[in-house]
């Protein structure tokens, strides 16, 4: 496992009108940006879309986590992955055949990862734990859809019965959590194991994104070296 914890600012919660510019406050202090996408269906919100994410390509040298929270992923991939996307992850609720998925997006030369919803049982993930079988398995913390949610502390358990799953595969692929992260508990999301975390309000909501970046950082790995 790689014990580093990373965190990667959600422009969910950037200013939409100013994107360059919120993009630009955190280029410094972290290696990937979250983007996600919503349709209205799978969740009751839209966000962005492939424009949006070409545009944003042009001025940030970040990496690009995309997360699909769309029904039909299978569709999208390509335009997504043209965009300017590195990683793309969609919801294993999405999809009849996730490893065919898995598969094509890596095709395209993008890292894949899977999403799982909060009602979904965990236990569906255990063949994507398996060793090089995604890049990447996110834990919704939050009902999807919406910002500024709080954290569900029952996400603890199962982000510790996911990291149990990759350890014991022997995988390599990073342990993601999405919603409700704050300075207050990270470090109990760091101690159950995840390593990539996803912060929107926390980061774009404060007076300085680069600094609280920079402050998550520090809180979640402080904890666990």
């Amino acid at each position: 496992m790689n014990n580093k914890l990373k965190i990667a600012p959600s422009i969910l919660s950037a200013d939409f009108a100013n994107l360059g510019r919120d993009l630009a406050a955190i280029e410094n202090d972290c290696e990937a940006v979250h983007i996600d996408i919503m349709d209205g269906h799978y969740v009751p919100n839209l966000s962005m879309g492939i424009p949006v994410v070409k545009s944003i390509r042009k001025v940030s040298n970040l990496v690009f986590d995309t997360h699909l929270m769309i029904t039909n992923p299978e569709d999208f991939i390509v335009p997504f992955a043209e965009a300017g996307s590195d990683m793309i992850t969609f919801h294993i609720e999405c999809t009849k055949d996730a490893k065919a998925l898995i598969a094509d997006i890596r095709k395209l030369g993008k890292k894949a990862g899977v999403a799982i919803h909060p009602d979904t049982p965990i236990e569906v993930l255990k063949p994507y734990c398996d060793k090089d079988a995604a890049d990447l398995i996110l834990i919704m913390c939050v009902n999807p859809g919406f910002g500024e949610q709080s954290f569900m502390p029952s996400a603890l358990d199962r982000i510790s019965a996911v990291r149990k799953m990759l350890d014991e595969a022997g995988s390599e692929a990073l342990l993601a959590i999405d919603g409700g992260i704050r300075p207050s508990n990270i470090a109990d999301a760091a101690k159950a194991g995840a390593r990539h975390i996803v912060a929107g309000s926390a980061v774009f909501k404060s007076e300085d994104p680069g600094a609280t970046v920079r402050e998550l950082t520090k809180l979640g790995n402080d904890c666990i070296s």
